[in-house]
C-alpha cells in the first residue's frame, strides 16, 4: 500500500515537473512584459520534434550534443519571437499580442505537420523502458531524469538570478521594465533573452517527456493547458508558485487517476483548481491585488 502511494507521488511529481518547466516560461514572460504566451506549449512540441525528428533520427547526434544543439536552436527561435512578435506589438493593445501568440500556436502545429508529417514519431531515448526500484516502488527511470532535470534547472536559475549581472538585469526588468530602462539596463535585449530562456525551458520539457509519449504536432496542447492551470494554482507571476503549482497539479492528476478513474482526470484536477481558487483566488503564492472602489 505504502509502495503504491510512493509510486503515485513520484510519477505525479515527475509529470508535474514537466508542467513546472512550462509554467516557469509563462511566469517569466508575464513578469517581464505582462504577456500570456499561448504558444508556450507548442514550443514543447517544437523542441521535441527538432530533437527527435532532425537531430536524432536524421543526423544521429549523440545525446548530449542533441540536447545542447536543440536548446541553442530553440533559444534562437525564442529570441526571434521577442523581436518578431513582441516588439512590433509592444505599444499595441495587449489583446493584439495575445492573439498573435494564439496565431503562432496554430501556425507551429501546422508547420510541424508539413515538415515532419502527420504521423507521430516514436523516441525510446537512451533509457528506453528501463525501470528502477525506489522505496519499494518501481517506476520508469525517465521519471527520475525529469525530476533531476527540474532540480538542476532550479539550481542554475537561482545562481543566474542571484549571482550574475544578467540575472539581476532580468529581475529588474521583470519588476519594472521602465524603471530598469531609465537605470541604463538594455531592457529590449534582456526581454529577448527572457523569451529565449522561456522557450528553452519549454523545449527542455519536450525533450524530457518525448521518451514517455509519442512526439506529435498536438502534444503541447494538453500540456500547455495543464501548465497554465498550474501557473494559476501557484499564483500567476510567482516563480515559486509556478514550481509548486506544477508539481501539485501533477500529483493531483496522478492520485486522481489511480484512486478514482483516469477517465475523470481532467474533472478531478481542474475541480481541485477551482476549489483552491474559491478560497484563495490569487493562487497559493500569488498576491491579492486590491482596487480602489
Amino acid at each position: 500500500m505504502l509502495q503504491t502511494f510512493i509510486q503515485i507521488v513520484l510519477v505525479g511529481l515527475a509529470v508535474g515537473a514537466a508542467y513546472a518547466l512550462v509554467a516557469l516560461g509563462y511566469t517569466l514572460i508575464w513578469n517581464a512584459v505582462s504577456l500570456v504566451n499561448f504558444a508556450q506549449g507548442d514550443l514543447v512540441m517544437l523542441g521535441a520534434f527538432v530533437s527527435v525528428g532532425w537531430l536524432a533520427n536524421r543526423l544521429g547526434m549523440p545525446l548530449w550534443l542533441n540536447l545542447v544543439t536543440m536548446l541553442v536552436i530553440l533559444g534562437l527561435f525564442g529570441t526571434g519571437l521577442a523581436w518578431g512578435i513582441y516588439h512590433p506589438l509592444r505599444n499595441a493593445p495587449q489583446l493584439s499580442a495575445i492573439v498573435a501568440t494564439l496565431g503562432l500556436s496554430m501556425a507551429l502545429q501546422n508547420i510541424a505537420v508539413i515538415i515532419w508529417g502527420p504521423q507521430p514519431l516514436n523516441f525510446a531515448g537512451p533509457l528506453g523502458t528501463t525501470s528502477v526500484h525506489l522505496f519499494g516502488s518501481t517506476i520508469y527511470a525517465q521519471y527520475l531524469v525529469i525530476l533531476a532535470a527540474l532540480a538542476a534547472m532550479m539550481a542554475i536559475q537561482h545562481g543566474l538570478f542571484q549571482y550574475t549581472a544578467l540575472g539581476r538585469a532580468m529581475r529588474a526588468t521583470a519588476q519594472d521594465a521602465e524603471a530598469a530602462r531609465l537605470m541604463g539596463i538594455p531592457t529590449a535585449r534582456i526581454i529577448a533573452f527572457i523569451f529565449a530562456y522561456a522557450t528553452m525551458l519549454a523545449a527542455l520539457a519536450g525533450w524530457l517527456i518525448a521518451p514517455l509519449s509519442y512526439v506529435s504536432s498536438d502534444m503541447g496542447v494538453n500540456l500547455s493547458l495543464r501548465a497554465f492551470a498550474a501557473t494559476i494554482l501557484g499564483g500567476f507571476g510567482s516563480i515559486p508558485g509556478a514550481l509548486v503549482g506544477g508539481l501539485a497539479f501533477g500529483v493531483i492528476e496522478s492520485a486522481g487517476s489511480f484512486y478514482i478513474s483516469s477517465e475523470y482526470i481532467d474533472v478531478i484536477a481542474f475541480g481541485v483548481l477551482i476549489a483552491v481558487l474559491m478560497f484563495r483566488p490569487q493562487g497559493i503564492f500569488g498576491e491579492l491585488e486590491l482596487e480602489r472602489p
